[in-house]
């Protein structure tokens, strides 16, 4: 018998999520059966969507995300033993997966193997080559179609989908401006992701330092955050303008009374703009040509993998806080 923990979500969060909202569990998992494989967890993903999305199931559930592990046991000609996966088991230390019985916990649970990564390591798999990476592939190229020469802002850009966006627009021929939350974030931005112009939103005025940045206004906006910032940003965008609606991480810790207003409808009328939501679920078939792509941008250095790292199964809890404290620079994933 192989002894296994996991992270078990026993109250939904109110405002920040807190440690005793988990329970960590000890427990058996069951002898192998035809089609099972047993994983060990290498890898572990943090994710705003987790902050979010407590209340979607029942109580108590296992804490999903996305994980790699690698298989120790297996009855699976299809994930022989040292072969690694991409799964949403979540923050366990072990797993046990059927591919074929397994029913889905969440509409982003998928499981695959892990692609060849050409030698880097196994944690990109949950950021740039990953969901966050894909999310920033489709939702800009996809939805924003930017143009060489036009203006693109990032909001959450030192996070693990900003990045991305940010080192894609200027591959594109684009202007790129990034909103983040420290002044270390700004600089760090401007000089290792090549940001024309990034701005620390919680000491910026917003709408005097984006009208400097940008005279000519805004093209492309990627908007992570949600909430005034959008809306001033919203404001300065040109005719014809393209946003894409990515997160609302402003909102994710706020009760329903206290969400954060915005004022865009005046914007979106005048300049007729073009503001669409997206959700990588509406991608899922297209996720192994954006991971091939991505594969080859970072290989060919035209894209920088950013990554904050955390180790150990018992700091999960610690990285996920901190993440949502914005303390992360690039994705945040825990080392197992």
């Amino acid at each position: 018998m192989v002894k296994a923990r996991k992270y078990v979500v026993k109250k939904y969060f109110d405002g920040v999520a807190k440690r005793s909202d988990y329970e960590i569990v000890e427990y058996e998992l069951p002898p192998l059966k035809d089609g099972d494989v047993l994983v060990k967890t290498e890898w572990v993903s943090v994710e705003p969507y987790l902050r979010y999305q407590s209340r979607t199931q029942p109580l108590p559930y296992d804490q999903f995300s996305y994980q790699v592990g690698i298989v120790e046991q297996s009855k699976d000609p299809n994930y022989p033993v040292g072969s690694r996966i991409v799964s949403h088991k979540g923050w366990c230390d072990y797993a046990v997966i059927n591919k074929a019985k397994d029913v889905p916990n969440h509409h982003l649970d998928v499981t695959y193997k892990l692609p060849d990564l050409k030698g880097m390591s196994p944690s990109i798999a949950l950021g740039a080559v990953g969901m966050p990476g894909l999310s920033a592939y489709f939702a800009f190229l996809e939805v924003c179609q930017p143009k060489a020469g036009e203006t693109v802002v990032v909001t959450g850009a030192a996070g693990a989908v900003g990045t991305v966006v940010g080192q894609i627009a200027k591959m594109k021929g684009c202007k790129v401006i990034g909103f983040a939350g420290s002044d270390d974030k700004v600089k760090w931005l401007e000089k290792e992701l090549g940001f024309d112009k990034a701005f620390n939103y919680k000491t910026a005025d917003v709408q005097k330092e984006l009208k400097a940045a940008a005279p000519n206004g805004v093209d492309c906006y990627f908007d992570n955050v949600g909430g005034e910032i959008s809306s001033k940003i919203i404001d300065q965008m040109n005719h014809r303008g393209r946003a894409v609606a990515c997160g609302n991480i402003s909102s994710y810790n706020a009760k329903p009374t206290q969400q954060p207003k915005d004022t865009i409808l005046n914007a979106i009328l005048l300049n007729e703009l073009r503001i669409e939501g997206f959700h990588i679920r509406s991608y899922l078939d297209r996720w192994p040509e954006a991971i091939e792509q991505m594969i080859t941008w970072i290989k060919n250095g035209h894209l920088k993998p950013t990554e904050h790292v955390t180790v150990g199964f018992d700091k999960i809890f610690d990285a996920f806080e901190g993440m949502l404290a914005g303390e992360n620079f690039g994705k945040a994933v825990v080392k197992v």
